[in-house]
């Protein structure tokens, strides 16, 4: 098993000026607490969580589908919103944070 650390903020090199992975921005709104907490378990397997209900993934298209797969069979989809915003390379380099800038670091996984 190798052990690698990802970060949002990690860019992955680029593939013939083309990104291998999606750069994704995940907001919900759910109202259920159980629910809600359980959604936000699985998204900080796959991104840095970085507003109450935001996320910022830096994905390979297969861990997208997983990630989807697992939220889809979890939520309500008549109360429930969950939300997926693809950033381009060109749109992540014009991404403006203002005020606190803190991400919180991704855990170290393993991939087998």
């Amino acid at each position: 098993m190798a052990k690698q650390q990802r970060r949002a903020s990690d860019k992955t090199p680029p593939d013939k000026g083309r990104r291998r992975s999606l750069f994704v921005v995940v907001s919900y709104d759910i109202p259920d607490d159980k629910r809600r907490t359980r959604v936000m378990k699985i998204l900080k397997d796959y991104g840095a969580h970085v507003q109450y209900s935001v996320f910022e993934c830096d994905l390979r298209p297969q861990d997208l589908k997983r990630m989807r797969e697992r939220l889809d069979r979890l939520i309500d989809k008549q109360q429930d919103n969950v939300r997926f915003y693809r950033l381009c390379e060109d749109c992540l380099r014009r991404t403006q944070i203002v005020g606190r800038e803190r991400v919180e670091p991704l855990k170290d996984f393993y991939v087998l």
